[in-house]
């Protein structure tokens, strides 16, 4: 497995496969793999013939009291889960690399990232869209892989890969739990064990709501108020949004369709988590 450090070497290398007609995918991430991760990697390297995976603290996808310095890095395990799921290449760049001095070019995908996780984190997605379109470039990507987990994200990149006309297909791979079904984050080692267990109040609504539908219920009042109802049991977990949506445009829906997201963020101390379903 290679590691690449700058944008030019990760370019001369996906010229040089596609050359030999080989297709690439990349998985980009901000370190701290977990199982999830690997099963993104696993994804890439079944469906594609180089698998990239990127390791990047994103500085501009932070708001300014949020963990980017506290952001956990473990690079050489990062590698070693990297390597084990099948990855062909790891591009670690440093902050330099991806925004050079005075870089002032953003992208930013409007009405999309002021919405979910966009309304309550400011500047998130610009910084997001930002980077995964000099990533996507950079690696001349043919697919891009990234967790149901991250549902408000895949929808901003679905829409800016259609509106910048990138020839990256967006592929979404399912969440991927703990046995009792927190879904799976980075951000879990903050938890202490009370937090830890707080937290199952988000996979618990998500549950809910899923069962709800699954007998026929598709009433947004109804489903929120369920999912409202588990988060009640856990008076320490603060919601952020608790939400049912249109999928593609992220604006609530009154009525749950096959495709529909509902999705929610909460604070479990001071770490947020997000969870979803996919409603049919």
């Amino acid at each position: 497995m290679k590691v690449l450090r700058t944008v030019l070497d990760l370019r001369r290398l996906a010229r040089e496969k596609r050359s030999a007609g080989k297709s690439i995918g990349v998985v980009p991430t901000m370190g701290a793999l977990h199982s999830g991760h690997a099963s993104l990697i696993r994804a890439a390297r079944q469906q594609c013939d180089v698998a990239v995976v990127t390791i990047f603290v994103n500085p501009t996808q932070f708001g300014p009291n949020e963990d980017f310095a506290r952001y956990p890095r473990m690079f050489e395990a990062d590698c070693a889960l990297a390597k084990g799921a099948g990855a062909d290449v790891v591009f670690a760049p440093a902050v330099e690399e991806m925004y050079p001095a005075g870089a002032a070019t953003f992208v930013e995908v409007e009405g999309l990232s002021g919405r979910l996780d966009g309304a309550s984190r400011p500047g998130h997605f610009r910084g997001v869209a930002t980077v995964v379109t000099k990533l996507l470039v950079a690696a001349e990507a043919d697919r891009a892989y990234f967790g149901q987990k991250d549902a408000a994200q895949v929808a901003v990149l679905r829409r800016l890969v259609k509106d910048l006309r990138i020839g990256t297909e967006i592929v979404v791979c399912p969440i991927v739990r703990e046995a009792d079904g927190l879904a799976l984050s980075s951000r879990n080692v903050y938890l202490s064990t009370e937090e830890r267990r707080q937290a199952l109040a988000l996979s618990r609504a998500v549950r809910r709501v899923e069962a709800l539908a699954a007998q026929g219920e598709r009433r947004r009042d109804v489903l929120l108020a369920a999912a409202r109802a588990e988060f009640a049991k856990e008076p320490a977990v603060r919601a952020d949004y608790i939400e049912l949506v249109d999928w593609a445009t992220l604006e609530p829906v009154e009525r749950a369709e096959a495709g529909t997201l509902f999705a929610v963020a909460a604070w479990v101390g001071t770490t947020r988590l997000i969870d979803n379903a996919v409603i049919g």
